[in-house]
């Protein structure tokens, strides 16, 4: 199978992942104190889709705003998920700098944690769950579904024989200034 069709495949798996985690196993994997929740395992399609490139990242994060719209219908939430759009581009990028997957998941995690408590700030003012609960929470969730993607990665990897990173894009090499 060609690389890009593999690709494509791949990524529409990890949407479909993306959407069905939040609907159908919300109700037992899900703690939820609104605006904030933690869906175990939902941070999981973005995480293998970090290896496949930025693109890729950013359509299975924008399925994972879909499956929390469908799952909750909280807005707040929704939008929360979008910080997956974000957090999966930056992480692809750095997956593509041969960035080692353990230093993604640790540089992205603030990120992900900020940017899910400023949307909660926004929308409600409240310091104190903008900060403790989502953003310190979204924190914790990133890693755990870090730490629960790794040997789903490497099951995919080894025991499928798929290599995420030859199929995922590559960093273009700079050409060398040739002296004229």
């Amino acid at each position: 199978m060609k690389t890009n069709l593999k690709k494509m495949v791949i990524s529409s798996l990890l949407i479909a992942m993306s959407i069905i985690i939040p609907v159908i196993f919300g109700p037992f994997l899900r703690v939820y104190i609104p605006p904030f929740s933690a869906t175990l395992a939902s941070h999981v399609p973005m995480f293998i889709a970090m290896f496949l490139g930025p693109f890729e990242a950013v359509v299975v994060g924008i399925g994972s705003v879909v499956g929390f719209l469908f799952a909750i219908g909280d807005p707040i939430v929704a939008m929360r998920a979008s910080s997956h759009i974000v957090v999966g581009y930056i992480g692809a990028k750095m997956i593509m700098k041969k960035m080692s997957y353990g230093k993604v998941v640790a540089f992205t995690a603030p990120i992900h944690g900020i940017f899910e408590g400023l949307v909660v700030l926004i929308f409600t003012g409240n310091i104190v769950l903008s900060i403790v609960v989502t953003g310190i929470g979204t924190i914790i969730h990133h890693v755990v579904d870090g730490l629960i993607s790794l040997p789903i990665i490497r099951i995919i990897q080894k025991g499928l024989g798929i290599n995420l990173s030859t199929i995922g894009e590559k960093k273009k090499e700079e050409p060398e200034d040739v002296a004229v």
